[in-house]
């Protein structure tokens, strides 16, 4: 019976193209933390910087564009193009030592993301949604999916309330939303797998995948790899055979398999 199936997806970078939102919020963020003294207003208005592009598909929380923003738009040594690299070579350590100098905890950047996020909406909902745009192949297979009888759930690391509004303007209505406060997506994913049967899980970062097929309970989720999201550049090489990368145009090969 296809109402005991589900097809999990992945929310930033899978189901919508949220950068313009993550930038303009990640900056606003950091205005909220009070170290607008050390930052150029020059630099954070405008055009998504080319630097956060680039860093974004290191990215795992919420709370770490907030730190990537900063250290791109502070006056002193930021980050910029010439030098991310040395960055994003001991990406987790960098983040925990800027945690560490500014006296910042993950909770707490998290926290004035979303009042960042909630202060938008409130002044210009329209606005904030505007900067989120679909990836319409997705939209489409996911109408498609329910109307043939499959459930949908979305496992997103932004907050429920923040992508429950963003799924409504483009006209999706999943069975089930999870946000940051459900707990991790393995919890999720365990979770839902002693309800129903998975057939698939559609996320578009490499580690995260690679972290639900070393977990036992986990292990035997069909992973995909969305081709079009967030993706490291060596993202896409030598990917093990439990991973598959996934085309836009590939989507409905998914219910192929299980038809």
């Amino acid at each position: 019976m296809q109402d005991n199936k589900f097809i999990l997806f992945d929310f930033d970078g899978v189901i919508v193209d949220g950068i313009n939102e993550y930038w303009h919020s990640s900056v606003l963020a950091c205005h909220n933390l009070h170290v607008s003294e050390i930052i150029s207003p020059k630099i954070s208005e405008g055009e998504v910087s080319k630097t956060f592009i680039e860093m974004r598909p290191w990215v795992k929380y919420g709370w770490e564009m907030v730190l990537i923003a900063h250290e791109i738009i502070k006056k002193d040594k930021p980050i910029t193009l010439l030098n991310k690299d040395a960055f994003l070579k001991n990406y987790k350590n960098n983040c925990i030592k800027i945690l560490k100098k500014n006296g910042w905890k993950p909770d707490d950047l998290q926290q004035s993301l979303n009042n960042a996020r909630s202060f938008q909406i409130s002044s210009d909902a329209e606005k904030w949604l505007a900067l989120h745009q679909p990836f319409i192949p997705v939209v489409s297979f996911i109408n498609k999916a329910q109307k043939n009888g499959y459930k949908v759930a979305i496992i997103s690391t932004k907050g429920k309330e923040f992508s429950s509004k963003i799924l409504n303007r483009i006209n999706i209505i999943p069975d089930n939303i999870f946000g940051y406060e459900s707990g991790t997506k393995i919890e999720i994913i365990t979770q839902l797998k002693q309800k129903f049967e998975i057939l698939g899980f559609i996320e578009d970062r490499r580690q995260t995948l690679s972290d639900l097929l070393g977990n036992y309970e986990t292990k035997d989720v069909p992973c995909y790899l969305a081709e079009w999201g967030y993706l490291k550049p060596l993202d896409k090489l030598n990917l093990p055979d439990q991973i598959k990368l996934l085309r836009l145009k590939e989507l409905e090969d998914i219910l192929a398999i299980h038809t």
